[in-house]
């Protein structure tokens, strides 16, 4: 076991799936010599060299399509996207292409790449560099969708999502991206791409989150001082959605808040809404309570902690949800 940010664990799992497998390859802006925006790619460019590790230009249409392309001729591509908001004009390839290749062609060709996305807000960036668009991908039958929260479950998620044999968009929570340390092995493992997690059992309300999410969460509790019996579900995967993790735990408790930092409407909390709604409606004691963004562009840096949920937000809905 080593101890390792979520930055660190990432390029450890992709150093490895590279060092096993000749296919793998990884593209991108910036990715090579200077290691990505974020470090993520560190050092990969001088160990695999400018073949495996490519540089692309500034062009993220060129940088998906090409990766399809390399996909259904037998590579494993990486692609990555410098951040989540600049993929909106790549969504006509994910979705028109990537997602449906398998069932065009009859099971003839599939597109095993992972895109590679820094995810959500909380760094005090530019316009376009702090979307949360996973309600976005989860939409586009054939993908899968992945959100890690920490070191641990981001190595071995990348690496099942590196082996799956279809496109697979991986969320990276940006925010925390050097802000969570765990134990993580240094051998390979895989995390399942179809379970969430149960992060803490409890008796009397359940909390359901992702990505840079988690972590807030868990500040919130603690600052409950137990309270409450609070059961967490880590998602991990958005899609394939774990739905018997969530529906088992909100029939036990009885009550349920989702917490994302993507706009409310049709956010992906509306689709868990739904879920528990068909499934646990007549085990609920109160309606299911969500903390989300606003539906507005994601405000400026000054702005941008008052739409972020914070833990006043999220205790208030406990609270609620608590004594309806």
């Amino acid at each position: 076991m080593t101890i390792m940010n979520l930055v660190q664990a990432i390029n450890l799992a992709l150093k490895q799936e590279m060092e096993k497998d000749s296919s793998v390859v990884l593209l991108g802006e910036d990715i090579g010599k200077d290691g990505g925006v974020f470090r993520v790619t560190e050092g990969l460019w001088q160990q695999f060299g400018d073949n495996r590790v490519i540089d692309t230009p500034l062009a993220e249409v060129g940088i998906i399509g090409a990766a399809i392309g390399m996909a259904i001729a037998g590579l494993k591509p990486i692609p990555e996207v410098q951040f989540d908001g600049f993929s909106i004009s790549m969504l006509d390839n994910i979705y028109n292409h990537a997602g449906r290749m398998r069932k065009r062609s009859q099971g003839k060709w599939h597109v095993p790449l992972v895109f590679r996305v820094p995810h959500g807000g909380g760094i005090r960036a530019l316009e376009h560099h702090s979307e949360s668009l996973e309600a976005f991908f989860t939409h586009i039958p054939g993908i899968k969708v992945v959100a890690p929260s920490g070191p641990y479950n981001a190595k071995g998620l990348l690496i099942s999502s590196i082996r799956d044999p279809d496109p697979v968009v991986f969320l990276e929570p940006k925010r925390v991206y050097r802000a969570i340390k765990e134990e993580v092995p240094e051998e390979e493992y895989t995390i399942p791409l179809n379970k969430a997690e149960v992060v803490q059992e409890g008796s009397d309300i359940t909390v359901i989150a992702w990505g840079a999410m988690q972590k807030l969460v868990r500040e919130s509790i603690a600052q409950l001082n137990g309270k409450y019996s609070i059961e967490i579900i880590d998602l991990l995967t958005l899609y394939p959605l774990d739905r018997e993790t969530v529906i088992n735990s909100v029939k036990k408790t009885g009550r349920c808040i989702v917490v994302h930092e993507a706009p409310r409407t049709c956010g992906y909390g509306a689709e868990l809404v739904a879920s528990i709604n068909e499934k646990a409606l007549l085990n609920l004691e109160a309606p299911v309570e969500r903390v989300t963004g606003y539906d507005i562009p994601v405000p400026l840096p000054k702005l941008e902690n008052y739409y972020i949920p914070d833990v006043t937000r999220i205790n208030k809905a406990i609270e609620a949800v608590m004594n309806f």
